[in-house]
Protein backbone atom coordinates (compact mmCIF):
# COMPACT_ATOMS: atom_id res chain seq x y z
CA UNK A 1 0.00 0.00 0.00
CA UNK A 2 1.27 3.45 -0.91
CA UNK A 3 1.00 6.50 1.35
CA UNK A 4 1.04 10.24 0.75
CA UNK A 5 2.46 12.41 3.54
CA UNK A 6 0.32 15.45 4.35
CA UNK A 7 1.35 18.25 6.72
CA UNK A 8 -1.66 20.01 8.22
CA UNK A 9 -1.34 23.76 8.71
CA UNK A 10 -1.17 24.98 12.27
CA UNK A 11 -1.15 21.59 13.98
CA UNK A 12 2.12 20.11 12.72
CA UNK A 13 0.35 16.74 12.16
CA UNK A 14 1.80 14.47 9.47
CA UNK A 15 -0.77 12.11 7.99
CA UNK A 16 0.03 9.21 5.65
CA UNK A 17 -2.95 8.89 3.27
CA UNK A 18 -3.63 5.75 1.20
CA UNK A 19 -4.96 6.18 -2.35
CA UNK A 20 -8.03 4.50 -3.83
CA UNK A 21 -9.25 3.54 -7.30
CA UNK A 22 -11.84 4.76 -9.81
CA UNK A 23 -15.02 3.17 -11.17
CA UNK A 24 -17.37 4.13 -14.03
CA UNK A 25 -19.71 7.13 -14.18
CA UNK A 26 -23.49 6.98 -14.04
CA UNK A 27 -25.56 9.96 -15.18
CA UNK A 28 -28.54 11.45 -13.34
CA UNK A 29 -31.75 12.94 -14.76
CA UNK A 30 -32.60 16.64 -14.91
CA UNK A 31 -34.25 18.10 -11.81
CA UNK A 32 -37.97 19.09 -11.79
CA UNK A 33 -39.07 21.86 -9.46
CA UNK A 34 -40.90 20.44 -6.44
CA UNK A 35 -41.89 21.45 -2.95
CA UNK A 36 -39.89 20.12 -0.04
CA UNK A 37 -41.53 17.44 2.10
CA UNK A 38 -40.69 19.45 5.20
CA UNK A 39 -40.67 23.16 6.01
CA UNK A 40 -37.67 24.89 7.57
CA UNK A 41 -38.02 28.15 9.48
CA UNK A 42 -37.46 31.24 7.34
CA UNK A 43 -38.51 34.00 9.74
CA UNK A 44 -35.10 34.29 11.39
CA UNK A 45 -31.77 34.24 9.58
CA UNK A 46 -28.29 34.75 10.95
CA UNK A 47 -26.66 33.86 7.61
CA UNK A 48 -23.75 31.50 8.27
CA UNK A 49 -22.72 33.34 11.49
CA UNK A 50 -19.05 32.91 10.60
CA UNK A 51 -19.25 29.11 10.76
CA UNK A 52 -17.38 26.78 8.47
CA UNK A 53 -19.33 24.65 6.01
CA UNK A 54 -18.76 21.61 8.20
CA UNK A 55 -20.11 23.41 11.27
CA UNK A 56 -23.23 24.47 9.37
CA UNK A 57 -23.86 20.92 8.17
CA UNK A 58 -23.28 19.50 11.66
CA UNK A 59 -25.79 21.94 13.15
CA UNK A 60 -28.28 21.09 10.41
CA UNK A 61 -27.85 17.37 11.07
CA UNK A 62 -28.46 17.96 14.77
CA UNK A 63 -31.70 19.77 13.92
CA UNK A 64 -32.81 17.03 11.51
CA UNK A 65 -32.15 14.40 14.17
CA UNK A 66 -33.96 16.29 16.94
CA UNK A 67 -37.00 16.84 14.71
CA UNK A 68 -36.93 13.19 13.54
CA UNK A 69 -36.57 14.32 9.92
CA UNK A 70 -33.38 12.44 9.05
CA UNK A 71 -30.47 10.63 10.66
CA UNK A 72 -27.19 11.86 9.18
CA UNK A 73 -23.78 11.82 10.86
CA UNK A 74 -20.23 12.79 10.04
CA UNK A 75 -18.13 9.68 9.50
CA UNK A 76 -15.26 9.13 11.97
CA UNK A 77 -11.85 8.62 10.37
CA UNK A 78 -9.83 5.85 12.04
CA UNK A 79 -6.15 6.78 12.39
CA UNK A 80 -3.06 5.06 13.75
CA UNK A 81 -0.97 7.37 15.94
CA UNK A 82 2.76 7.06 15.31
CA UNK A 83 4.40 9.92 17.20
CA UNK A 84 3.19 11.90 20.22
CA UNK A 85 5.00 14.74 22.02
CA UNK A 86 4.31 15.74 25.62
CA UNK A 87 5.25 19.43 26.01
CA UNK A 88 3.40 19.32 29.34
CA UNK A 89 2.38 16.43 31.56
CA UNK A 90 -1.28 17.24 31.09
CA UNK A 91 -1.05 17.90 27.35
CA UNK A 92 -0.26 15.50 24.50
CA UNK A 93 0.36 16.68 20.92
CA UNK A 94 0.03 14.22 18.03
CA UNK A 95 2.90 14.83 15.60
CA UNK A 96 2.52 11.96 13.18
CA UNK A 97 -0.26 9.54 12.28
CA UNK A 98 -1.68 7.69 9.32
CA UNK A 99 -5.12 6.60 8.21
CA UNK A 100 -5.77 2.90 8.83
CA UNK A 101 -7.80 2.80 5.63
CA UNK A 102 -8.72 5.19 2.83
CA UNK A 103 -11.38 7.62 4.01
CA UNK A 104 -14.48 7.86 1.85
CA UNK A 105 -16.85 10.82 2.14
CA UNK A 106 -17.71 13.13 5.02
CA UNK A 107 -21.33 12.21 5.79
CA UNK A 108 -23.86 9.43 5.45
CA UNK A 109 -27.28 8.59 6.82
CA UNK A 110 -30.90 7.88 5.96
CA UNK A 111 -33.79 10.15 4.93
CA UNK A 112 -37.30 9.09 3.87
CA UNK A 113 -36.03 5.54 3.45
CA UNK A 114 -33.14 6.57 1.17
CA UNK A 115 -29.45 6.14 1.92
CA UNK A 116 -27.56 9.45 1.74
CA UNK A 117 -23.83 9.77 1.17
CA UNK A 118 -22.11 13.08 0.54
CA UNK A 119 -18.96 15.15 0.71
CA UNK A 120 -18.58 18.77 1.88
CA UNK A 121 -16.06 21.04 0.15
CA UNK A 122 -15.22 24.75 0.47
CA UNK A 123 -13.28 27.14 -1.73
CA UNK A 124 -12.39 30.82 -1.59
CA UNK A 125 -12.33 30.95 -5.39
CA UNK A 126 -15.06 33.08 -6.91
CA UNK A 127 -15.27 31.61 -10.41
CA UNK A 128 -14.46 27.91 -10.16
CA UNK A 129 -14.02 24.89 -7.91
CA UNK A 130 -10.74 22.92 -8.30
CA UNK A 131 -11.29 19.23 -8.96
CA UNK A 132 -8.03 18.38 -7.20
CA UNK A 133 -9.98 18.87 -3.96
CA UNK A 134 -11.54 15.46 -4.61
CA UNK A 135 -9.46 12.34 -4.01
CA UNK A 136 -9.69 9.34 -6.31
CA UNK A 137 -11.00 7.06 -3.57
CA UNK A 138 -13.81 9.55 -2.84
CA UNK A 139 -14.87 9.48 -6.49
CA UNK A 140 -14.75 5.68 -6.42
CA UNK A 141 -16.87 5.57 -3.25
CA UNK A 142 -19.53 7.98 -4.57
CA UNK A 143 -19.78 5.99 -7.80
CA UNK A 144 -20.12 2.72 -5.89
CA UNK A 145 -22.91 4.17 -3.74
CA UNK A 146 -24.74 5.44 -6.84
CA UNK A 147 -24.68 1.91 -8.25
CA UNK A 148 -26.43 0.76 -5.06
CA UNK A 149 -29.17 3.38 -5.59
CA UNK A 150 -27.90 5.74 -2.90
CA UNK A 151 -28.60 9.48 -3.04
CA UNK A 152 -25.09 10.91 -3.45
CA UNK A 153 -23.95 14.49 -3.78
CA UNK A 154 -21.47 17.15 -2.75
CA UNK A 155 -22.23 20.34 -0.84
CA UNK A 156 -19.94 22.99 -2.30
CA UNK A 157 -19.44 26.26 -0.46
CA UNK A 158 -18.06 29.36 -2.18
CA UNK A 159 -17.05 31.07 1.05
CA UNK A 160 -16.11 34.42 -0.51
CA UNK A 161 -19.51 34.62 -2.20
CA UNK A 162 -21.47 33.07 0.70
CA UNK A 163 -23.13 30.71 -1.78
CA UNK A 164 -23.83 27.02 -1.29
CA UNK A 165 -24.66 24.38 -3.88
CA UNK A 166 -25.84 20.78 -3.62
CA UNK A 167 -24.22 19.15 -6.63
CA UNK A 168 -25.16 15.61 -7.78
CA UNK A 169 -22.30 13.14 -7.45
CA UNK A 170 -22.87 12.07 -11.06
CA UNK A 171 -21.85 15.51 -12.34
CA UNK A 172 -18.82 15.65 -10.05
CA UNK A 173 -17.68 12.20 -11.23
CA UNK A 174 -18.15 13.14 -14.88
CA UNK A 175 -16.17 16.38 -14.42
CA UNK A 176 -13.41 14.60 -12.48
CA UNK A 177 -13.01 12.01 -15.24
CA UNK A 178 -12.96 14.54 -18.08
CA UNK A 179 -9.48 14.69 -19.56
CA UNK A 180 -7.58 17.98 -19.10
CA UNK A 181 -10.40 19.41 -16.95
CA UNK A 182 -8.95 20.93 -13.77
CA UNK A 183 -12.03 22.60 -12.28
CA UNK A 184 -15.79 23.04 -12.41
CA UNK A 185 -16.71 26.62 -13.25
CA UNK A 186 -19.21 28.48 -11.11
CA UNK A 187 -21.52 28.64 -14.12
CA UNK A 188 -21.37 24.85 -14.55
CA UNK A 189 -22.12 24.34 -10.88
CA UNK A 190 -25.06 26.75 -11.08
CA UNK A 191 -26.46 24.85 -14.08
CA UNK A 192 -26.11 21.36 -12.60
CA UNK A 193 -26.75 21.99 -8.89
CA UNK A 194 -29.43 23.21 -6.54
CA UNK A 195 -28.45 26.35 -4.66
CA UNK A 196 -29.43 26.53 -0.99
CA UNK A 197 -29.39 29.52 1.34
CA UNK A 198 -27.92 29.66 4.82
CA UNK A 199 -30.75 29.93 7.35
CA UNK A 200 -31.50 29.47 11.06
CA UNK A 201 -33.08 26.07 11.72
CA UNK A 202 -31.69 24.19 9.92
CA UNK A 203 -28.56 26.26 9.36
CA UNK A 204 -28.07 24.81 5.88
CA UNK A 205 -31.29 23.18 4.57
CA UNK A 206 -29.69 20.74 2.16
CA UNK A 207 -32.60 18.29 2.38
CA UNK A 208 -34.62 20.61 0.16
CA UNK A 209 -32.19 19.63 -2.61
CA UNK A 210 -32.37 15.96 -1.65
CA UNK A 211 -36.14 16.14 -2.17
CA UNK A 212 -35.42 17.04 -5.80
CA UNK A 213 -33.05 14.11 -6.18
CA UNK A 214 -35.69 11.76 -4.76
CA UNK A 215 -38.23 13.17 -7.21
CA UNK A 216 -35.76 12.47 -10.03
CA UNK A 217 -35.43 8.89 -8.84
CA UNK A 218 -39.20 8.46 -8.77
CA UNK A 219 -39.48 9.82 -12.32
CA UNK A 220 -36.78 7.40 -13.50
CA UNK A 221 -38.66 4.52 -11.87
CA UNK A 222 -42.01 5.62 -13.31
CA UNK A 223 -43.58 6.48 -9.96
Amino acid sequence: MFFIDIMLAGGGLMVKYPSGSLAAFRKTANKPKIRSVYQHKKSVSFSDRGMTLEQQINESNKYYLEEEIAVVHKKPTPIQIVKVDYPKRSKAVIREAYFRQASTTDYNGVYQGYYLDFEAKETRNKTNFPLKNFHEHQIFHLDACLKQQGICFTIIGFTSLKRYFVTPASFVIKSWKTKNKSSMTLQEIEEHSIEIKSSFRPTLPYLTAVDHFIADRNVENGK
